[in-house]
C-alpha cells in the first residue's frame, strides 16, 4: 500500500515536472503538446509581466478618460441620431444606478457645451484628444511590454491612429447596441408569422458578441508595434470577447442585487462595482495579449534559457552573420530585412533574433527603420557597408558595456592591460581582415 502510494506521488511529481519544464524538451508535433506549451508560456508571461499592476494602471487611466470618452461617444451618437438609444442602453445595463448615470450624463452635457463655446473649443478638443491618446498610449505600452517590443510609434502616428480608432469604436458600440433593435423590427415586418423569425432573432441577439470578437481581434492584431499573425489574434479575440461578455452579463445581473447598498452609500455604490468591472475587463484584455503572444512564440521559447547562457563567441558569430545579411541587402538595394524574415527564412528563434538585433543596435552596427513594406520594423547598416569588416563588428560587440570604471584597480593593472591589448591586436592582424560584403558574396 505504501509502495503504491509512493509510486502515485512519484507519477504526479513527474507529470508536474513535465508540465512545468519538461514539455519544452518535447519536440513532438502533437496538438496536446502545443496546447500545453501555450498554456505554460501564457502563465509564465502573465506572472513575469506583472499584468495585475498593468491592469490597475489602465483602470485608473480609464476612470480619467470616462467623461471625455462618453462625450465623444454621445457627440457621435447625436450625429447618427442614436443619443436616446445610447441613454436607454446605459440605463438598461445599470438599472440600480439610474441616479448616478443621470449625474454622469449631466457632466457629459456640460463638457460638450463648454467644449463648443468660445475659447473652450480648442482647449476642450485638445484636452479630449490628449486624454484619449494618453489612454491608448498606455494600452499600446502594455501590449508592447507583453510582446517585449521596445520600439514605439511616433507621436504623429499615435495621434492619427488613435483618433481614427476612437472615431470607429463609438460607431461599433452604437451598432452593437442598436442593431438588434432596428433589425428586429425589420425581421418582424418581413417574417411576420414565419417560423424563420425566432431563428433570425436568435442570430441577431448574437451580433453584440460577434462585434466584441471583432474589436478584441483587431486590438490584438493592430495595437502591438510588431508583426502579429491574424490566426493568433483571432483565437485570443474570440476567447476573450466571450469572457468579456460573460463578465458584462455578471456585472449587469449583479446590479439588481446591489440596490440595498444604495440606501447606505447612495450613488457611490456604483463606483466600486465599476472599478471591479474595469479591473476584470483589463485583465481579460491583457490575458488575450499574452495568449496571442504565447500562441505565436511557443516554438521559440524553448531556446530562452539557452540564450541566457549563450557563449560570447557564438553570439558574436551570429551577430556578424546577421550584420552581413543586412549589409548585403542594403548594398543590393533590396528591401531591408525584418525580424520576421530572420525567424522564418533563416530559422533563428524569436528570442535569439531579438537578442542579436538589440546588441547590434547597441553596438552601433545596425539601425532600426520604420518604412518596411509590411509596416514592421526593419534594419539597415549604421554606416557605409563597404567599410564594415568582420573584426570591426567583433570589436564593437566586445566593447559593449561598462569598462575601466575601477580607478584604483585600473591603475594597478594598467601595464598588464596594455600588454593584453597589444597581444590581441597582433593576433587579429595575423590574418587579413575582410569586409562583411566579402563574407557573404555570392
Amino acid at each position: 500500500m505504501g509502495h503504491s502510494q509512493e509510486s502515485l506521488w512519484q507519477r504526479i511529481d513527474r507529470n508536474l515536472r513535465y508540465c512545468i519544464s519538461g514539455v519544452w524538451n518535447d519536440s513532438r508535433s502533437l496538438w496536446s503538446v502545443h496546447a500545453l506549451k501555450v498554456i505554460n508560456l501564457s502563465v509564465r508571461s502573465f506572472l513575469d509581466r506583472d499584468l495585475q499592476t498593468q491592469a490597475c494602471a489602465l483602470t485608473y487611466r480609464t476612470v480619467l478618460a470616462i467623461v471625455p470618452a462618453l462625450a465623444m461617444l454621445f457627440a457621435i451618437a447625436r450625429g447618427f441620431g442614436f443619443q436616446n438609444l445610447m441613454q436607454s442602453e446605459l440605463f438598461r445595463y445599470f438599472p440600480a444606478q439610474r441616479e448616478a448615470l443621470e449625474t454622469a450624463l449631466k457632466y457629459v452635457d456640460n463638457y460638450l457645451s463648454q467644449a463648443s463655446q468660445g475659447v473652450f473649443v480648442g482647449i476642450g478638443l485638445v484636452f479630449l484628444l490628449w486624454t484619449l491618446v494618453s489612454l491608448m498610449s498606455n494600452v499600446e505600452d502594455s501590449f508592447n511590454h507583453v510582446w517585449c517590443v521596445t520600439n514605439k510609434r511616433s507621436l504623429r502616428h499615435k495621434v492619427t491612429d488613435y483618433t481614427a480608432l476612437f472615431l470607429l469604436l463609438p460607431v461599433l458600440m452604437i451598432c452593437s447596441a442598436g442593431i438588434s433593435i432596428f433589425m428586429s423590427g425589420a425581421v418582424q415586418r418581413v417574417f411576420t408569422g414565419n417560423v424563420v423569425s425566432p431563428l433570425v432573432h436568435r442570430l441577431l441577439s448574437c451580433m453584440p458578441i460577434i462585434i466584441s470578437w471583432f474589436v478584441f481581434t483587431a486590438a490584438y492584431y493592430l495595437v502591438p508595434n510588431t508583426k502579429v499573425r491574424f490566426k493568433s489574434a483571432l483565437f485570443a479575440g474570440v476567447l476573450c470577447g466571450t469572457l468579456f461578455h460573460l463578465i458584462q452579463w455578471l456585472f449587469v445581473t449583479g446590479q439588481v442585487y446591489v440596490s440595498k447598498y444604495n440606501a447606505i452609500y447612495g450613488s457611490f455604490a456604483f463606483l466600486p462595482l465599476l472599478l471591479v468591472w474595469l479591473q476584470l475587463s483589463w485583465l481579460i484584455a491583457l490575458s488575450g495579449v499574452v495568449l496571442t503572444y504565447s500562441w505565436q512564440n511557443f516554438d521559440s521559447y524553448a531556446h530562452r534559457d539557452k540564450v541566457k547562457d549563450i557563449s560570447h563567441n557564438y553570439a558574436t558569430q551570429l551577430a556578424i552573420a546577421v550584420a552581413a545579411l543586412v549589409t548585403r541587402r542594403f548594398k543590393q538595394r533590396q528591401p531591408a530585412i525584418t525580424r520576421h524574415e530572420l525567424i522564418n527564412q533563416y530559422d533563428i528563434p524569436g528570442v535569439l533574433a531579438d537578442y542579436i538585433l538589440e546588441r547590434l543596435q547597441q553596438a552601433g552596427v545596425l539601425v532600426a527603420i520604420n518604412h518596411a513594406e509590411d509596416g514592421e520594423i526593419a534594419f539597415q547598416p549604421a554606416c557605409d557597408p563597404d567599410e564594415v569588416t568582420v573584426n570591426m563588428v567583433a570589436d564593437a560587440m566586445a566593447a559593449m558595456g561598462q569598462s575601466r570604471f575601477l580607478d584604483k584597480a585600473d591603475k594597478r593593472f594598467d601595464q598588464l592591460f596594455a600588454q593584453i591589448d597589444t597581444q590581441r591586436l597582433a593576433q587579429q592582424h595575423a590574418v587579413d581582415d575582410i569586409s562583411l560584403l566579402e563574407l557573404v558574396k555570392e
